[in-house]
């Protein structure tokens, strides 16, 4: 992953940062450690959408290993306060 100093950002503005992220995700160096990531607007959102597909194939399998509780929300909640 391509790196670019918070120094380099502050001197040179947003253009520092069109130009590092063209190549995909970019590390932000503060201090000489690695502080933030900056990700394209796209990669965000191809992130987020992997990330709802991983939840719905776990939620898909508890479902049909019958690890999924059914009943109404006053009578789960009433089972989870008895723990």
């Amino acid at each position: 992953m391509k790196t670019i100093a918070a120094q380099e950002i502050k001197r040179r503005g947003i253009g520092a940062v069109d130009e590092a992220i063209s190549h995909g995700p970019v590390y932000v160096i503060r201090n000489n450690q690695p502080k933030y990531v900056i990700l394209s607007e796209k990669d965000y959102e191809s992130i987020l959408s992997d990330l709802a597909e991983v939840r719905l194939t776990v939620s898909e399998n508890d479902l049909k290993a019958g690890r999924v509780k059914r009943g109404s929300s006053k009578k789960l909640l009433a089972e989870l306060l008895k723990s």
